[in-house]
């Protein structure tokens, strides 16, 4: 994943079972959970309080305090990366015109008829590629144009499944 900190540092973070990489080399910290939003780490032989002031889960942003020093983070899963490949991080810029197929796949569901209004987050439709299930969400709000598919319908990647107003 990568996380942005400051709107100015960049780093790829990778978190594994045993170990945290940073920008690819493995970083040793000893942390403990204080309270629900306090911890205390010990890095490079040095300690550091952490509050958590504010967390805002759907936008993975949130705002701590480090050793009274304030940070801003945003992170960047593996999924919003795709988003962005795709070209459906733009809702965020202005308004969105359609959603594309990630990836080939068999519709197996459709949840939602043309016409309808939907808000960003809103579950569009199942697609099922190499044996999973993904559900494709709405990446903005706005009224469904068109469906351009069929329940039990094969998709390839980048065919545009919905149309927006």
């Amino acid at each position: 994943m990568k996380v942005k900190v400051n709107e100015q540092y960049n780093f790829d973070v990778e978190l594994n079972k045993n170990s945290i990489l940073v920008n690819g080399a493995e970083v040793q910290i000893d942390s403990r959970r204080i309270a629900e939003k306090h911890s205390h780490v010990i890095y490079n032989h040095r300690s550091y309080n952490i509050e958590v002031v504010e967390e805002n889960r759907q936008d993975k942003t949130c705002t701590v305090k480090v050793n009274g020093n304030v940070y801003e983070i945003k992170v960047e899963d593996s999924y919003d990366q795709l988003l962005k490949q795709l070209g459906m991080d733009t809702a965020r810029a202005g308004k969105i015109k359609s959603v594309k197929a990630p990836m080939p796949g068999l519709v197996l569901n459709i949840m939602v008829k043309e016409g309808a209004a939907v808000t960003k987050g809103d579950s569009l439709l199942i697609l099922e590629a190499m044996k999973m299930e993904n559900m494709i969400k709405s990446p903005a709000d706005g009224t469904i144009k068109k469906i351009n598919i069929t329940k039990g319908g094969k998709v390839e990647k980048n065919d545009i499944l919905v149309e927006f107003n």
